[in-house]
């Protein structure tokens, strides 16, 4: 044998060595999902929303194990941090993920996380919020736009019923980091713009952050007081920020305010009067048909979409519904979001009464 020869089967001896060394310190390399790893990776972007812990979580993971008895789902919540998400996406990258869901913090940083995913043959699943990349395996969500314009029709009808034909209006968006509320704030404009009600001020509420939505709305009470008439909210928890700003400003009677998400404190502040309505989205069915596509890809399936693509994306868009406190029980308690006596603890008894919710 040539001294080439020689050196060569050293090299490979000394690397099988380290190999069995690195083996034996429970020290593994990254697998790419391709060796049969049957893991997903559920990233969700913020707890400050009670949505993602108390229904998209547990609705996923419980259709994974229904659909995939031996798949293991890796959970993280990235607490409106993108540099956080980025850094558990990494973490599951690292752990030989074969399928990742991700809802982004922020829609634009987060196609950093695809691009890594890519050079893992790892697809990614967009959850709820667009990611702003062309390479995802699908997108499921709900018609945002058309949420936007159901909350300003609403909030409009609801102004008109009350015998006013002019009046200011607030606007409290959300996070400009989440395309969902580009396009939330686009659908009410379209409403709203076109209305006899003047917009007098707007908000892009960082983080979708209550306290920061009523420190925003503390302001405007100052400002306009009782001019105004109406307070347009991107969401549940935004509309609270709201609610209590005008009640600790001593705005009587409370304008209508809008919502979205259906939380349990937003369908009680309908209850007692405090919201006008919330934005339902059957949350189960976006976390199931996530889980049914996770799985579907980790089978090595075709994924199709049932609304039109997205960019070439195969989507699936929900349709959101109004809930006001005339439809509450043929929405959240006849599709078992809440019960009645979730709804109707002994301080909203009355109301819950007055309302026909019993």
């Amino acid at each position: 044998m040539t001294r080439l020869g020689v050196r060569i089967l050293r090299v490979i001896a000394s690397a099988a060595l380290l190999v069995l060394a690195l083996s034996g310190c429970g020290i593994v390399m990254p697998s790419s999902g391709a060796d049969g790893s049957r893991t997903i990776a559920l990233l969700l972007p913020e707890s400050k929303t009670a949505r993602y812990e108390a229904y998209d979580r547990p609705f996923f993971e419980a259709k994974v194990q229904e659909l995939c008895p031996e798949c293991e789902v890796i959970y993280a919540n990235a607490d409106q941090d993108p540099a956080k998400q980025q850094q558990q996406a990494e973490s599951a990258f690292a752990q030989g993920i074969s399928v990742l869901v991700l809802d982004p913090v922020d829609s634009s940083a987060a196609v950093t996380i695809v691009a890594t995913a890519q050079s893992y043959k790892v697809p990614v699943i967009s959850y709820d919020r667009l990611i702003g990349s062309p390479e995802l395996a699908f997108w499921v969500s709900f018609d945002n736009e058309q949420v936007g314009a159901l909350q300003g029709k609403a909030l409009v009808e609801r102004l008109a019923d009350q015998g006013l034909s002019s009046g200011n209006i607030v606007m409290i968006n959300g996070s400009p980091t989440d395309n969902n509320s580009r396009l939330f704030k686009r659908g009410a404009h379209n409403v709203i713009d076109g209305s006899a009600f003047t917009i007098v001020a707007e908000f892009d509420t960082p983080d979708w952050s209550p306290d920061k939505a009523q420190e925003w709305m503390s302001s405007q009470v100052t400002q306009f007081g009782d001019s105004l008439v109406g307070v347009y909210a991107a969401n549940d928890a935004t509309a609270g920020g709201a609610i209590a700003a005008l009640k600790a400003g001593g705005v009587r009677p409370l304008p209508a305010v809008t919502g979205q998400d259906a939380e349990l404190a937003a369908i009680q502040r309908i209850v007692s009067g405090d919201q006008y309505m919330t934005v339902y989205k059957d949350l189960k069915q976006e976390a199931e048909i996530a889980a049914t596509q996770a799985v579907a890809l980790l089978n090595g399936e075709q994924l199709i979409g049932e609304s039109d693509d997205t960019n070439g994306i195969p989507t699936t868009l929900l349709t959101p519904v109004i809930v006001t406190i005339d439809n509450i029980m043929e929405t959240v308690v006849a599709d078992g979001f809440y019960t009645v006596e979730q709804i109707c603890t002994p301080e909203y008894a009355v109301a819950c009464a007055a309302a026909g919710i019993q």
